[in-house]
């Protein structure tokens, strides 16, 4: 094979992750950059080209690449665009992702799809979800994705933006505002933002002692809650529990829809351990229908943080040629 390589980038609210995949689906070496780090999109793909050069150079593999496959929110696979990113920091309706990345690249082809459906394929073929036809992907980040993965095809409906299961509606009345702009959202509460915003929520209207007052509140983070749940606090094994509460019941919804057969939970939130699956698992079973009753396993995924997502992007990097 001429070209050996691809190239897979996961492009997250926080941090961009890339790496040079082969055909073996083995990650050579993969770096990141911050994603925040610039407002200007251009010069976000300009730091990205440079941190993907120093890899290349590193590695031997300069002219070996056979395509680029990225994850990303909002990513339309169809069009190749970023349409109104809700978690990045880039101004514009339309981003046109696919276009200026192959273009900082030298025209090698490139393939995009939502970040979430980059790391289902990547479960599916290296992880949890290996032999499965029918499952859901979760990835509790910044914000909450979902891949959904049907018969062995993921869904991307008519338009490519289909299977948005953050953005679920999950409080109608008096909701949060969400970064898509609406109200209410599963993202608005079950992201590692959303516990945030319920741990400063649950200091401004309860009482009690919890280390967490000791923390300046617009500054608490996720991390600081689940530290303080580990070491007994008792507000923040509450936040566990009405996060785990929510996520347990929207569970119960989506099974509704397509009948998986597993669950898999990516990203930092995920690993929260027993504080977040234990309300979420007892409140799925209490809401799913019946008929669905022990059918379907919510699971962690397998795969180290950074690779499904960055293995499920590079599998796009084999298409992006046929694709271009």
């Amino acid at each position: 094979m001429n070209k050996p390589y691809v190239i897979g980038v996961d492009i997250g609210g926080t941090n961009t992750v890339f790496g040079i995949v082969d055909a073996r689906g083995q990650v050579i070496e993969s770096d990141s950059i911050k994603t925040r780090k610039h407002t200007n999109f251009d010069d976000f793909v300009s730091e990205l080209y440079e941190g993907v050069k120093r890899l290349l150079e590193k590695n031997e593999a300069e002219d070996k690449i056979q395509g680029i496959g990225i994850g990303a929110p909002n990513a339309n696979y169809y069009t190749g665009e970023i349409i109104n990113p809700p978690n990045l920091p880039w101004e514009g309706p339309v981003i046109p992702l696919a276009d200026k990345v192959s273009k900082a690249f030298g025209g090698i082809p490139v393939a995009v799809t939502n970040d979430a459906n980059a790391a289902a394929l990547g479960e599916m073929t290296y992880g949890a979800a290996r032999g499965m036809k029918d499952f859901i992907m979760i990835t509790l980040g910044t914000g909450v994705g979902s891949g959904i993965v049907v018969n062995g095809q993921l869904v991307y409906g008519h338009d490519g933006f289909a299977g948005e299961l953050g953005h679920l509606i999950v409080k109608r009345n008096n909701g949060r505002m969400c970064g898509c702009g609406r109200t209410g959202c599963l993202e608005a509460y079950c992201s590692a933002t959303g516990v945030a915003r319920t741990a400063r929520e649950f200091l401004e209207v309860r009482t009690e002692p919890s280390t967490l007052r000791d923390l300046q509140i617009e500054d608490i983070t996720s991390k600081d809650v689940y530290d303080a749940a580990v070491a007994g606090d008792k507000m923040a094994k509450d936040i566990f529990n009405y996060t785990g509460t929510i996520l347990g019941e929207a569970f119960a919804d989506m099974v509704s829809f397509t009948s998986p057969q597993a669950i898999i939970l990516f990203g930092g939130l995920a690993k929260s351990g027993d504080l977040l699956m234990k309300p979420l698992q007892e409140a799925f079973d209490k809401s799913v229908m019946p008929v669905f009753r022990g059918k379907t396993k919510i699971i962690l995924s397998e795969l180290k943080e950074s690779d499904a997502a960055v293995l499920g992007a590079s599998a796009l990097g084999w298409e992006a040629k046929n694709m271009a």
